[in-house]
């Protein structure tokens, strides 16, 4: 035991600690499956790690199958794959691991198995969710491998509709997994870049449900916290990958981050998803990359606020120090400063621009971005010019 070692539930039951991934087949006895399709992305397919969760399952005396047919974003025929593959396996339940893909696929074959509706009749609008037949979603253990999406407590997922090159959120409140096993040994053998890359998902997790408008003391209090444990311990996971101290803490910031985004996301997931979706980049990279443009267009809704979060993180300066501190960060850990260094260019402004108006994480921003509010940041964050993201 360590004092890494705890057993949370909140949002959801969570098995934290080095090592915890030997618990795996008593978790999945506890949610009721005796025969799960472990669900993963297909650069984990054979990876130490995923050996090691397979064994584990087949020591515990249960029949387990493997889907890896899961891209880095991941579509619906990588959902429906999955689904078959579900089947086939005669599966009980989904063991869901690694990063935000792996989890959400394996999150939605165990959605959509049971349902006959298509997967965009769910989407996270209104009340779409009731649309589902909830006695027929199966049971999910959730294994994060990176410290980023938070996806392991969280009752989504997301999918790109490859017809319209749109990423979608799939919303219900049961895909959220019944055990979540938290082993930062799992993320150790993550490179600097990807483990940069998915912190800065976390970053922009806190960042933006702080912003969100609203009342909720609790998600505000979690998401500050996540955001300062990332500002001491992304860099150290960074420099060196075996720090497990780090990997840990790093890994408890991506959880909170997704628990205190049900106040809300924002225009930097806005951009995000569309840019994934049409240039097929890193999705925690392109958080990173819109981060400050995004923030310095919200600045009449949040600059007090952020002036406080400067002050509690020791960053002189107010909201103009935060801004210069987000600027630096980013600098320190792989992430450059413009959507042209990720080879966006401007030739699709105007059909990024519509999407990011509606995309779902919109509603969450502080300020109410239109399509050409959209647009202005599209070019500023291309170009680099942070001035011009400025209200």
């Amino acid at each position: 035991m360590t004092a890494f070692t705890a057993s949370w539930n909140y949002p959801t039951r969570v098995l934290f600690g080095p090592g915890r991934v030997s618990e795996l087949g008593q978790a999945c006895a506890q949610a009721g499956i005796k025969r799960p399709l472990l669900v993963t992305d297909s650069g984990l397919r054979d990876a130490d790690i995923t050996r090691r969760a397979l064994d584990v399952l087949d020591g515990s005396g249960l029949k387990v199958a493997l889907f890896s047919d899961v891209k880095g974003n991941p579509t619906n025929a990588n959902v429906q794959a999955g689904v078959a593959a579900y089947k086939q396996a005669e599966a009980d339940g989904v063991v869901a691991f690694g990063g935000g893909s792996g989890l959400d696929v394996g999150k939605l074959v165990a959605f959509m198995v049971g349902q006959t509706r298509p997967v965009w009749d769910f989407e996270d609008v209104g009340d779409w969710h009731t649309r589902a037949d909830a006695s027929k979603i199966a049971p999910i253990v959730a294994v994060p491998t990176t410290a980023g999406t938070g996806s392991e407590v969280g009752r989504a997922a997301v999918v790109t509709n490859e017809e319209t090159h749109e990423k979608k959120i799939i919303f219900h409140p049961k895909m959220q997994p019944a055990i979540v096993i938290s082993d930062p040994e799992l993320t150790v053998g993550l490179p600097p870049k990807l483990t940069a890359w998915t912190g800065f998902d976390a970053l922009a997790h806190c960042l933006e449900a702080f912003s969100a408008p609203g009342f909720h003391p609790m998600a505000d209090g979690i998401a500050v916290n996540g955001a300062r444990l990332i500002k001491i311990y992304l860099p150290r996971a960074v420099k060196d990958g075996s720090d497990i101290e780090a990997r840990a803490h790093m890994l408890a910031a991506a959880s909170m981050g997704a628990a205190a985004f049900q106040k809300g996301l924002g225009a930097i997931h806005s951009m995000s998803h569309p840019v994934g979706a049409l240039y097929d980049t890193h999705h925690g990279l392109t958080n990173g990359v819109v981060m400050p443009y995004v923030l310095v267009a919200n600045r009449p809704a949040i600059e007090e606020r952020f002036a406080a979060i400067a002050r509690s993180f020791d960053i002189d300066g107010g909201f103009d120090g935060f801004i210069d501190w987000v600027l630096a960060f980013r600098e320190s850990l792989f992430v450059p400063h413009s959507l042209g260094d990720l080879g966006v260019d401007d030739s699709r402004i105007d059909e990024l621009a519509e999407k990011a108006e509606r995309d779902p994480s919109t509603g969450g921003n502080p300020l109410p971005f239109k399509a050409a509010d959209f647009a202005r940041l599209f070019r500023a964050a291309i170009a680099g010019d942070l001035d011009a993201a400025r209200v």
